[in-house]
């Protein structure tokens, strides 16, 4: 099924090339049809290659571009920034393309005679605004983790099971909320999600709701007053209908985006509910970054490591890069999962993976722990759809890359010797991301007859994870 679905992501960008290249001028059309096949380019261009090296190496000794060197690891990979034309698209007609010309005037300039370096360089520009949100083998480890909740066998007591269950949310109700998605109202879209989440609780378990941002507006006369607002909604407690629902019809978008503070108030939320006999759950829901100037990473990482020890997991709704970038580092300052998702059923979808541990949660009340039935993992769980996630992002990227190269060099701002080399490069580099992913889609694999415990503990010791 995943080689499938990524047979026809290949289809679709491979058909997006011909039809492009059909309502191309004939002048334009002896062009492409002078252009060498993936093979026979990668042939000729080490020809090039080896018949200037000597040239190249000439210029290149009084270049000053600073070419920093591709990731040699996933780790490194996942750990890039998401670019800011991460989620550019565009059709191959003459608004599209001109379109995205404009996008990308700001590259370095390589249509005069460039050096490898100057290419490289290059290279490392388009990369960094079309860079993906790669995820690596820690987002398998932090899924299986929030999964294994509960298991006798894990020895982080933040992942045991105590006598209560709180669960926070901190929702966004900064002013962007009022924006649409699918046509509908961010705002609305989210209360609908928690609405159906916190129904699906277990009656002993508590839940609270806390905004932040709610007061004043966006201009710049109400920022600090809005950077000031956050209030608890619905107080940690027993959920009731009537009570929560009240709540929430009170919550209206309105102003700034003050997520530190957010997290602050949080911690004061959860300060008689010690990690010792609590387990605590914590769900940051934004749709962009913090706009109050403060610093969300650090006050998460504080309420992390204070004796509530609460799991803090980040929902990004509808966020653009910048966004993203922050609220994957509180996730991954904490060691929770983060999520992006881009509509009501994409949110409903990500609060959803609690129930399945509230559940077991409400039978280890009844049961004990020692009686319960650990699932083993198996494929059809949340860590393996990420693997087809993975090689969706690079197959995506790979061909965007070649295709906005192409579409350069059939403008003349490249030429074709040096259009052949950026593709060779793109090339090698995406197809080791591939490699990568299949290593590790085997090792997954390989841990299906183990617990959801033995495959964590067995990730962890693979690539050097801490529990802590």
């Amino acid at each position: 099924m995943r080689r499938s679905k990524l047979l026809i992501v290949v289809f679709l960008y491979v058909s997006l090339i011909l039809a492009g290249c059909n309502q191309d001028t004939q002048n334009k059309a002896d062009k492409d049809s002078a252009k060498p096949s993936e093979t026979s380019q990668q042939d000729t261009n080490q020809e090039v290659l080896k018949k200037d090296k000597e040239s190249q190496a000439e210029k290149e000794s009084g270049s000053e571009v600073k070419v920093d060197p591709l990731p040699s690891t996933y780790e490194e990979l996942a750990s890039r920034p998401v670019g800011e034309q991460h989620d550019f698209t565009f059709m191959l007609n003459e608004k599209d393309l001109k379109r995205m010309f404009e996008t990308f005037k700001d590259l370095p300039d390589i249509s005069n005679s460039p050096t490898y370096e100057e290419l490289d360089y290059f290279y490392q520009e388009l990369l960094v605004k079309m860079q993906q949100d790669f995820r690596g083998p820690e987002e398998a480890i932090r899924q299986l983790r929030f999964q294994t909740i509960g298991d006798p066998e894990m020895e982080n007591t933040r992942y045991q099971f105590k006598e209560n269950l709180n669960v926070e949310i901190l929702l966004d109700a900064s002013g962007s909320m009022a924006g649409k998605v699918n046509g509908k109202i961010k705002m609305d879209a989210a209360k609908e999600s928690i609405s159906k989440f916190v129904q699906s609780l277990p009656k002993e378990a508590n839940v609270g709701i806390r905004v932040y941002g709610h007061k004043g507006t966006g201009s710049d006369k109400d920022k600090t007053l809005s950077c000031s607002s956050s209030e608890m909604m619905y107080p940690i407690s027993a959920y009731d209908e009537s009570s929560f629902q009240s709540a929430l019809n009170k919550i209206a978008p309105s102003g700034w985006t003050p997520i530190e503070l957010a997290i602050n108030e949080a911690k004061k939320d959860l300060a008689n509910y010690d990690g010792e006999s609590n387990t605590n759950i914590v769900y940051l829901v934004s749709d962009g970054v913090s706009t109050c100037d403060d610093d969300p990473v650090k006050a998460a990482k504080q309420l992390y490591d204070s004796n509530i020890a609460p799991i803090i997991n980040v929902i990004g709704f509808d966020v653009d890069s910048e966004g993203q970038n922050q609220l994957k580092r509180i996730a991954d300052t904490t060691e929770g999962l983060y999520a992006q998702v881009s509509d009501g059923s994409q949110l409903n979808e990500e609060l959803s993976k609690l129930n399945d541990l509230a559940e077991t949660w409400e039978k280890w009340k009844e049961q004990g722990i020692q009686s319960l039935d650990y699932k083993k993992v198996n494929n059809s769980i949340d860590i393996f759809v990420y693997i087809t996630k993975e090689e969706s992002k690079a197959i995506n990227e790979k061909t965007k890359m070649n295709l906005i190269m192409s579409q350069l060099w059939q403008k003349g701002l490249m030429d074709k010797k040096s259009y052949q080399y950026l593709e060779q490069k793109n090339n090698q580099y995406h197809d080791w991301i591939l490699e990568e992913i299949e290593k590790f889609d085997q090792e997954l694999k390989d841990l299906n007859e183990k617990s959801y415990a033995e495959a964590l503990k067995t990730l962890e010791e693979r690539y050097q994870q801490s529990t802590q």
